[in-house]
């Protein structure tokens, strides 16, 4: 069993930054397919990013060059630092780990407003 929790999240106006750190316990999350999700009001929830145990990373398009994910294994945390935040960032983030056969545990969620 791995429990994740979110920090980090909050309101920044646009073209502010912010940095969601997703900290496992239960498990190393080394071993873990990680990814990053988010959901807007009256949207399904979409990918953001992700990263591989191997430390390949993959993003959504809207947050190509601006958003970057990383491991800090010493930490056992997963990191999405955000700059240049828009508007349309805004929405619950989502940490996610996932393992098959079976193991994929999601963090409760933390709110990021992008506003003037």
């Amino acid at each position: 069993q791995v429990q994740l929790v979110e920090s980090g999240g909050g309101l920044v106006q646009p073209g502010g930054s912010l940095r969601l750190s997703c900290a496992g316990s239960g498990s190393i999350l080394g071993i873990y397919f990680m990814r990053w999700y988010r959901q807007a009001p009256g949207k399904q929830r979409e990918l953001v990013a992700s990263i591989t145990s191997g430390g390949t990373t993959f993003y959504a398009d809207s947050v190509k060059g601006r958003f970057t994910i990383a491991r800090d294994n010493a930490k056992n945390t997963v990191d999405l630092q955000m700059n240049s935040l828009k508007p349309e960032d805004t929405g619950v983030y989502y940490c996610n780990a996932y393992k098959p056969p079976g193991r994929n545990f999601w963090g409760q969620g933390i709110q990021v407003t992008v506003s003037s």
